[in-house]
């Protein structure tokens, strides 16, 4: 097998184990609200940890196999040596995505001794190992750009998974901001859109980009539902057959301020089950319609800021909507804030995403293999 056929090969992997661990932490993020904290074999952790572990082998086994290959001193072509490794920019970003996310465990391990038990997704060693993998996972978007030529069917769909499973883990990433909203009000409600407008905006932008498709941030957007619809599906299967004793009762009573009391809390205020609400995934898709619209192969200023005033309104008219959120209606002020902020960090995502697209650009499409027809040379993305 070539240097191209590998890894593509090795992307399709490293994807499939990212998917897995990825629908391992949306069910362990249920387990917990459901279940409680238990111990660390539970289901959710061992899928987790399987697909981390098969992502960190995938990534660094690219650089270890092209390493081997240019152990004469000459490296292949559109590779570097970075650390004595050789591979192209996205498998070596691959590989140092992952790293952080190794060494995220570590760390979690000291930090709940030093302070005990937590099950808030934004303590410092969760956010670096959550940092690591969505590193990891713009990897994907580079080495999708590297393995084909431009608009390639295959490209297409490696970049729709690979933007798929980046713009999930950004969204886990920034629920916590509905639990900041429910806690503080004021400029904090509006802390989701805010987060969203620099992390969706900047996936969905560079997505489309690389792929130069400008439907392709609504597949995305759709994707993201139909992800935490799986992990919903996991989960209640998971739950039927290993039937697991639930001790969140008692979690809540002793701390009901905690993720999980609040979780409890804001579920019960909407009427809903908790662990079940998938509604705010749902947020992207109509300004994934409205960035469509404004074409972001053609206008990204335009699109990635349309994107992120329109998830400010949805934002804003859903969580008016939710009974939840009434006690914490921010005042006018607060609003006419907020949706400058929100402008302000959308236009920065946009401006990272464009900055990256533009260094993807400098990395030719890897050649075929042989006895194949030459590639179609990329077309200028930014044009």
């Amino acid at each position: 097998m070539g240097a191209v056929s590998t890894r593509r090969t090795a992307l399709w992997v490293l994807l499939a184990a990212k998917a897995f661990a990825g629908i391992g932490v949306g069910w362990d993020i249920r387990w917990h609200i459901v279940i409680g904290r238990d111990s660390f074999w539970i289901a959710p952790h061992v899928m987790t940890y399987a697909g981390v572990a098969v992502a960190a082998l995938v990534s660094f086994g690219v650089l270890a196999w092209e390493t081997y290959r240019a152990r004469d001193g000459r490296a292949p072509a559109a590779t570097l040596r970075v650390a004595g490794l050789v591979g192209t920019r996205g498998w070596h970003l691959a590989w140092w995505g992952m790293s952080l996310t190794i060494l995220a465990a570590p760390i979690d391990d000291l930090w709940h001794r030093m302070f005990g038990i937590d099950v808030t997704l934004w303590s410092p060693p969760h956010l670096l190992g959550l940092a690591g993998a969505q590193i990891n996972g713009l990897a994907c978007l580079l080495i999708a750009h590297e393995s084909w030529p431009a608009r390639t069917r295959a490209r297409l769909i490696a970049l729709l998974v690979g933007g798929t499973l980046l713009f999930s883990g950004f969204q886990t990433g920034i629920d916590p901001g509905v639990r900041t909203a429910f806690l503080n009000g004021g400029l904090w409600y509006f802390t989701w859109a805010a987060l969203g407008a620099l992390f969706l905006t900047f996936t969905l932008l560079l997505a489309a980009r690389l792929a130069g498709s400008r439907a392709l941030p609504v597949a995305i957007a759709i994707g993201g539902v139909l992800l935490q619809l799986a992990v919903i599906g996991l989960g209640d299967l998971g739950f039927a057959i290993l039937q697991p004793a639930s001790v969140v009762a008692e979690v809540v009573a002793a701390d009901p301020t905690s993720p999980i009391g609040v979780a409890h809390e804001i579920a019960r205020r909407n009427g809903n089950t908790p662990g079940r609400a998938f509604g705010i995934r749902t947020f992207p898709v109509l300004p994934a319609l409205v960035m469509l619209l404004f074409d972001p192969r053609r206008r990204p200023v335009a699109a990635g800021l349309a994107f992120g005033l329109a998830l400010y309104v949805v934002n804003g008219v859903m969580f008016l909507r939710a009974p939840a959120m009434s006690h914490v209606r921010p005042e006018g002020i607060d609003a006419l804030v907020a949706v400058v902020v929100t402008a302000a960090v959308a236009l920065v995502a946009t401006a990272l995403a464009l900055a990256f697209e533009r260094r993807a650009g400098a990395a030719p499409a890897s050649a075929p293999p042989a006895g194949a027809a030459a590639p179609i040379a990329p077309a200028p993305l930014n044009a």
